[in-house]
């Protein structure tokens, strides 16, 4: 069981990614283990034609499904997260998010579209069955900006807000692996002994 991010931009480097890109160091830096998603690797063809059965398809879904907490990193595009995420969500099942820890990351150009976190993404995500969908973290071009490098850097109020999102998804995720560890397994009927 980990962590795994989900790279929603349709191109990278992007500073959704480098926004996921932080929180998934700062886990390293804490041990927890995260793996990462990028939506771009999988083919084109099958996300746009819904071919729930493609290999690659599959795979991706199969990584989700044992995933315990999710990272969701998107830009946003005409007040909605991508298209690209939207494609991939809608290949999962209905209840694809089933007790999964799920934190959003949005950038946007403008502040205007702070709320399509709320509005657009969660309740998609919620309707996915999630354990607990967290608070999101919205950055705006100007807070995401590139060096003469070409980097990507992070104000120091966005790292803030990443570290704060961060602690709540390391204390969300290691309260929900605690209590799967302490659930007891049901013996099957067929195993128990009664004695007369």
């Amino acid at each position: 069981m980990s962590i795994l991010f989900l790279q929603g931009s349709p191109v990278e480097p992007s500073r959704s990614a480098a926004l996921s890109g932080f929180v998934a160091a700062e886990l390293d830096r804490r041990g927890v283990e995260n793996t990462r998603l990028k939506l771009t690797d999988l083919p084109a063809h099958a996300l746009l034609h819904a071919r729930f059965g493609d290999p690659q398809i599959r795979a991706a879904s199969e990584r989700v499904a044992a995933a315990s907490a999710l990272v969701i990193a998107t830009p946003v595009y005409k007040a909605a997260y991508s298209g690209l995420l939207k494609s991939f969500l809608d290949l999962l099942p209905q209840n694809g998010l089933d007790g999964k820890v799920v934190l959003p990351l949005a950038t946007a150009g403008s502040p205007h579209h702070a709320l399509a976190l709320d509005y657009a993404l969660r309740p998609v995500l919620q309707s996915m069955s999630p354990a607990l969908v967290l608070p999101g973290v919205h950055a705006t071009d100007s807070t995401v900006a590139k060096d003469e490098h070409g980097n990507y850097q992070l104000s120091d109020d966005i790292i803030d807000r990443l570290l704060q999102a961060t602690d709540r998804l390391v204390y969300e995720y290691r309260a929900l692996l605690s209590r799967r560890a302490q659930q007891v397994e049901p013996v099957p009927f067929d195993q128990v002994r009664c004695s007369v």
